[in-house]
């Protein structure tokens, strides 16, 4: 399966928040929207980087509570791994393995088209492993 059947189900709908937004506020936009991670973009097309959950208790465990007024932009992830519509989702399991990462934004000529979580990418797992056996079992109990 590839990463734009992901999306069709999915959806291309990305939560955003700018660089300057103080980090309590993407704390509670990941809350209220329950999601693990947002993508930092000033024009909401254009990645600049990506901050998490983890990003943020990392941070207040090392800067105390002051990290929650910062921007931003002064913890995101900077380097952000990124996918196409065209990459398979095993070889996405894998990047995300190696790399210890949950998240990938979908990029379509350079512009933010989606994101894809590790969520994502086990069910997608699970479906085609799923589907792998039934089909092996028409097979076994047809022949």
């Amino acid at each position: 399966m590839y990463v734009e059947s992901v999306l069709k189900v999915k959806g291309s709908s990305v939560v955003t928040a700018k660089p300057d937004m103080p980090v309590n506020l993407v704390a509670k936009l990941l809350a209220d929207a329950g999601i693990g991670a947002v993508v930092i973009s000033a024009d909401d097309v254009h990645v600049e980087g990506i901050l998490s959950e983890r990003d943020i208790v990392a941070a207040i465990a090392s800067k105390g509570e002051a990290a929650l007024g910062m921007p931003a932009s002064a913890l995101m992830t900077r380097e952000v791994v990124t996918c196409s519509p065209k990459d398979h989702i095993a070889g996405l399991m894998a990047v995300m393995t190696e790399k210890h990462i949950r998240h990938l934004p979908v990029l379509v000529d350079g512009g933010l088209a989606g994101i894809i979580s590790i969520g994502d990418v086990v069910k997608c797992r699970v479906q085609e492993v799923e589907s792998e056996a039934e089909a092996l079992r028409a097979y076994v109990t047809q022949g």
